[in-house]
């Protein structure tokens, strides 16, 4: 990642602040909960992350937000994998399906996209555990901006 400009200089409200060194990269958020990108191709993904006490509730388990940042990074680096260096897309809709609690070890992220179908691609991952255990469901639908079809 390359700073363009100090994350609090008034002078440029709304402008980029750095720059990805690759297409399929971490943006600062992603590195500083720890994902790892381990492949992207084809309309997939995989990631991880490992849990650590920063990423808990007050219950002892990985924050549910922590689990959700992971999905949907994962799903759009598998759209990333499909689109043009630079084109622009958001995060429209989410939906996440817990189905038991991370205590310890890395979770893993397997993701997928079908589309696009016009500006919109759906995505789906899975998280599960170095046993096979499976943490969580999540669905998602993206948006390609409108002047970049």
């Amino acid at each position: 990642m390359k700073l363009l400009a100090k994350p609090d200089d008034p002078r440029l409200p709304g402008a980029a602040q750095f720059e990805l060194e690759e297409w399929i990269d971490t943006a600062p958020f992603e590195e500083l909960v720890g994902l790892r990108i381990e492949q992207a191709g084809e309309g997939q993904a995989l990631l991880r992350l490992p849990f650590t006490v920063k990423l808990a509730n007050g219950g002892g388990v990985m924050h549910g937000g922590a689990m959700a940042t992971l999905a949907d990074t994962a799903v759009a680096m598998a759209i990333k994998s499909l689109l043009p260096r630079g084109t622009h897309f958001a995060t429209t809709a989410m939906s996440m399906e817990f189905l038991a609690p991370v205590l310890a070890g890395q979770v893993t992220a397997q993701a997928r996209v079908t589309g696009p179908e016009g500006r919109i691609f759906h995505g789906e991952c899975q998280l599960s555990g170095a046993h096979g255990e499976q943490y969580a469901r999540f669905v998602s639908v993206f948006k390609v901006a409108r002047s970049q079809k």
